[in-house]
This record gives C-alpha cells, structure tokens and sequence, in this order.
C-alpha cells in the first residue's frame, strides 16, 4: 500500500532533515531509509495520527526554546550563570508531579525535559557568545526573569500534556521519522536560524522511547 498523501510528505521532510540536522550539528539524526516509515500506512484507519500526536512536542519545544532568548537576555551582563541546577530541579520535580496526575509516565517526561532544559541552555549559551564577540547585537532591555519563568511554565504544562498523549506514538519504531519531519516543519514556519535548530533539535532527543 503507498503512504498517504501528508505521510509520503513527512517522509520527504525527514529524509530532507537528514542533510539539515547533520549540517546542524546532528544533535538528532534521521534514519538512514526514511521510506521505512511508510509501515504506519497499513494502520492509516487507526483511531488516532502519530504525527498529529508528536507535531505539538515540536512546536511547544521550538515555543519553549524561544523564551531561552528571553533568559539569556535576563542574565546578560548580571554574572548569573546559565546552569542554575536548583532551578532545573524544581522544573523536573513539577513536570514529574503532573504526568503522575495525568496518568502518564514521569520518568519518561523528565527524560524529555532534562532535554528540553538542556537545549534552552544551548541556545543561552550560543547567545551570550554571539553578544560577546558583537556586543552591538547585545540586549539593551532586561527581561523580568520571574515573569520568564511564569511563561516557561505555562508552556511546560502543554508540553507535558501533549507528552501524555502520546505515548504510543512515541514508542512507535516510526517515531524518529515523524518527530524529525515535524521540526523541520516548526523550524521552516519559524524561520529558526542555525543556532535555535541546533537546540530544537537537542530538545527532541528522548521524544522517541
């Protein structure tokens, strides 16, 4: 049976990715026959979409790693550093608590937000090294961090609802296919420059159990 239409698109995209991940930095890797994918086809009459189950992890990762710009612009300048353990912590221990109240797994949630964290701190990173080498690219306004923070966590609970509701599509053997079309989807949207598709990228790591 040939792939559906949407399906044969998101394999075009993940064999594309294969080229745009690697020149990235290959953080994520796309299979080496993405046309492998195309098993999903013989259960397209299932009751539920893999990639309209593991599109919304993209795009609220690619939303998450866009207030990383706004931390990176909070500690500028200030000494803070960008590893702040006690705050990544309380973040694992939150998202954990609300994958058990929604009947989900919390070690795979945490597994998947130890990487979303770390991706924030790439693009952190990346950032305040850009600044650095051009402080005329610097910012000249400090981001409130605690209202930062009141966003990021607005955004980690739909992450963490869209984690819980896809655990079958994410432990399907397609997944990496689909999770690797989906990012290159977000990041042609939002038009990610090389540094924030390195991190988007890195967010997506453990998506796929």
């Amino acid at each position: 049976m040939q792939p559906t239409s949407p399906l044969r698109r998101v394999l075009i995209a993940g064999a594309t990715a294969t080229v745009l991940f690697a020149g990235a930095g290959g953080a994520v890797a796309a299979p080496a026959h993405p046309v492998a994918a195309a098993a999903p086809a013989a259960t397209a009459h299932a009751p539920y979409s893999p990639y309209a189950q593991l599109r919304p992890l993209a795009a609220l990762s690619a939303e998450r790693l866009a207030t990383g710009d706004l931390v990176a612009a909070a500690k500028w300048g200030t000494g803070s550093p960008i590893d702040d353990p006690a705050r990544e912590q309380v973040v694992l221990d939150s998202v954990a608590e609300q994958a058990r109240q929604l009947g989900a797994d919390p070690e795979a949630t945490v597994r998947i937000f130890r990487d979303q964290i770390e991706a924030s701190k790439v693009v952190q990173r990346g950032l305040h090294r850009r600044w650095d080498a051009d402080p005329a690219q610097a910012p000249t306004e400090r981001p409130d961090l605690n209202e930062v923070r009141e966003e990021i966590n607005r955004i980690n609970g739909q992450l963490v609802r869209a984690i819980a509701a896809s655990p079958h599509a994410r432990s399907a053997p397609y997944c990496g296919p689909l999770v690797t079309g989906a990012a290159v989807q977000v990041r042609q949207e939002r038009h990610l420059d090389a540094l924030h598709t390195v991190a988007l990228a890195r967010s997506l790591r453990s998506v796929c159990g």
